[in-house]
């Protein structure tokens, strides 16, 4: 497992942005699948996105497509979660996941995104 760190939370307007971090231990960090989820208070916890170990396979929720990107840096060992014209539904907890593809097992601890209104 891949020990996982998030950063780069916090409160925004609606309409703004913000982008997330995800710094990975690890030194076979670019081996590994990465993600992105978020859960929102009394709802289950859904995914976001994901990119791919190449970096060339990107998936994301018909949700956030188009308003979102997700990218990474493999020297850095870090994941990024760009969030563009945000709304107050994306409003959650965002975890960020490693592993293999569409199952993943290391996740971080969560970085708190609140949209306002």
């Amino acid at each position: 497992q891949v020990q996982l760190v998030e950063s780069g939370g916090g409160l925004v307007q609606a309409g703004g942005s913000l982008r997330l971090s995800c710094a990975a231990s690890g030194r076979t960090f670019s081996s590994y699948d990465m993600g992105w989820f978020r859960q929102a208070p009394g709802k289950e916890r859904e995914f976001v996105a994901a990119i791919g170990w190449r970096t060339d396979s990107t998936n994301y929720a018909d949700s956030v497509k188009g308003r979102f990107t997700i990218s990474r840096d493999n020297v850095k060992n870090t994941v990024y979660l760009q969030m563009n014209s945000l709304k107050p539904e994306d409003t959650a907890v965002y975890y960020c996941v490693a592993g293999r593809w569409g199952q993943y097992d290391s996740w971080g601890q969560g970085t708190q995104v609140t949209v306002s209104s």
